[in-house]
């Protein structure tokens, strides 16, 4: 087996590992209204809901920040509910929607919620042009018309006009985005520097009207939060949230038997089986939106062949590592949308058929395999997953190198195009279906230079100006049957024609001690709530 590691990957991962061990003295016996989270953060580059586009950060952006709608946690099927915005309509031609602000809402600082800070606010997330961007951006807002496009009337009105006439639940749930979430415009403002939309200063400190606000963050190790006891939704029975960056579960879950942390987000099958005759802990499971998969860069003259992909897709286990490695927490699932989703596909075309596979290398002029490189971030069950398909491909005479790093390493060279193969988790950014559709199967400039870094079929160079097409079609037709087939049919196209293969949906098990109640995190359609928890 080749293994290569980035070094400072290796470095840090043994350093958190010494850090955890000796966690004890530190965090032993975590108070009644402490709660103490271990959690996997490295993926985390920016605390700015403006840029933050990764798992742990999305987390932290749910707790420290309010948009204009929201979920109820206790009942997420409800779908979309009023937030820092009480109410809106939407003119008859469906393009412009205006939002009335809900009264005395206030931020932190102490400052009034206002239009003007949601205008603000939606404004700097185009302006800005970071990787979410394009959640508002396909809505046809850019720098040069965000100041008639997004608009405050008054105090209490939000005016927002879009390019084209969308499904308005489409819209709506865009707004739950993180992107999309209201900061405090006069804080903001106050430490911009050189019309960096005060950037710099978000990435590190926080500005919102959530349940909390940012204590302190050190990269790859802790954040801590602090409570806001005026918070409008409810009074948080924590008033503080520390959460911890413990890499590996074998520490998480002995940090949970020793009572050291309330909640253990990244246990194994294994660890999840171990604890489970343990009447002080207890185990939730939560069918979440994520989707496991790999994908090829389609700028590799090898990889770029349509067989060669199709052939890959018959040298993967997927059945075999769920029911090892992967047990009770990821099912298989060959499909960009997650089950539960407008438009869900269960069909399951692929298995593991080393006969197939290797006819199909044959006809693509590649009999005796070749060499490629896999990254993979350092997570002990993606190196699994990229162990299980190093092997299976050998079988074909692929013979695979594997690269390990952080999240932010890892993430790196994924959206600067500089890797063949890439395994790793994408989860919705909104309850829609065009969330995953916009990424996985459109990709409107294929230039390098496009850096359209939030589409993941750009970021594997895939230029599909058909599927971009259908994809903008679907998301404008308004007959909720008519798009729900319309996705169906692009996820069956996309099945066989894509450099991605679908592989699994995660079931997230997550870990906590018995008297720790209200941690929800977020089903398929958000993220983790923090204030909702009481011990």
């Amino acid at each position: 087996m080749k293994i290569k590691k980035l070094l400072k990957g290796l470095v840090f991962a043994t350093a958190v590992s010494a850090t955890a061990l000796s966690a004890s003295a530190t965090f032993a016996g975590t108070p009644d209204n402490v709660l103490v989270v271990a959690n996997r953060i490295d993926d985390i580059v920016s605390l700015d809901p403006q840029e933050l586009f990764e798992f742990a950060g999305s987390d932290y952006a749910n707790n420290v920040y309010d948009t204009l709608v929201v979920f109820d946690p206790n009942d997420l099927s409800k779908g979309y509910q009023p937030g820092l915005a009480e109410s809106w309509s939407i003119s008859e031609d469906g393009k412009t929607f205006t939002f009335k602000m809900a009264k005395g809402r206030k931020f932190h600082s102490g400052n009034t919620v206002t239009a003007h800070d949601a205008a603000f606010s939606l404004q700097r997330a185009v302006a800005m042009k970071k990787t979410p961007s394009f959640i508002l951006t396909q809505f046809g807002f850019n720098a040069d018309n965000i100041g008639a496009t997004i608009k405050a009337t008054d105090d209490n009105t939000l005016v927002v006009t879009t390019d084209a006439k969308y499904a308005p639940s489409f819209v709506l749930n865009c707004f739950t985005a993180v992107i999309s979430s209201i900061v405090d415009s006069k804080v903001v403002k106050s430490h911009e520097v050189d019309g960096d939309w005060g950037n710099v200063w978000l990435q590190t400190n926080s500005a919102g009207s959530g349940a909390y606000s940012l204590v302190n963050w050190k990269p790859n190790q802790s954040y801590k939060l602090k409570v806001n006891g005026d918070y409008w939704q409810k009074k948080p029975a924590m008033k503080s949230v520390i959460v911890r960056h413990i890499a590996e579960s074998a520490t998480q879950r002995l940090l949970l038997e020793k009572g050291d942390i309330d909640v253990a987000r990244n246990l194994t099958p294994t660890d999840v089986e171990g604890i489970s005759g343990n009447s002080d802990l207890a185990v939730d499971n939560d069918l979440r939106g994520r989707i496991m998969y790999i994908s090829m860069n389609q700028k590799d003259p090898i990889l770029s062949k349509p067989k060669v992909r199709e052939a890959l897709r018959y040298l993967i286990d997927y059945e075999g590592m769920t029911s090892s490695f992967l047990k009770g927490q990821y099912v298989v699932h060959q499909a960009f949308l997650p089950l539960t989703y407008m438009g869900e596909l269960k069909d399951k075309p692929f298995s593991l058929n080393l006969a197939k596979a290797k006819k199909l290398l044959a006809e693509a002029g590649h009999a005796d395999g070749f060499d490629a490189e896999i990254i993979v971030r350092n997570a002990q069950e993606r190196i699994q997953i990229a162990q299980s398909i190093q092997n299976t491909f050998k079988q074909a005479g692929i013979n695979i190198s594997l690269t390990q790093g952080t999240g932010k390493q890892i993430l790196g060279k994924y959206r600067a195009r500089d890797f063949q193969i890439y395994v790793g988790a994408w989860g919705p950014d909104y309850p829609d279906p065009h969330t995953n559709a916009d990424t996985f199967a459109s990709n409107p400039d294929n230039r390098d230079e496009a850096k359209l870094t939030g589409k993941l079929a750009w970021r594997n160079s895939w230029d599909i100006a058909g599927m971009t097409a259908q994809t903008k079609a679907a998301v404008q037709e308004t007959d909720n049957a008519k798009r729900a087939q319309m996705y169906i049919d692009i996820q069956k196209e996309h099945q066989v024609s894509s450099p991605f293969v679908e592989m699994f949906q995660k079931n997230e098990q997550t870990g906590r001690q018995a008297n720790v109640k209200g941690f929800y995190t977020g089903s398929a359609v958000t993220q983790v709530f923090y204030w909702t928890v009481t011990k």
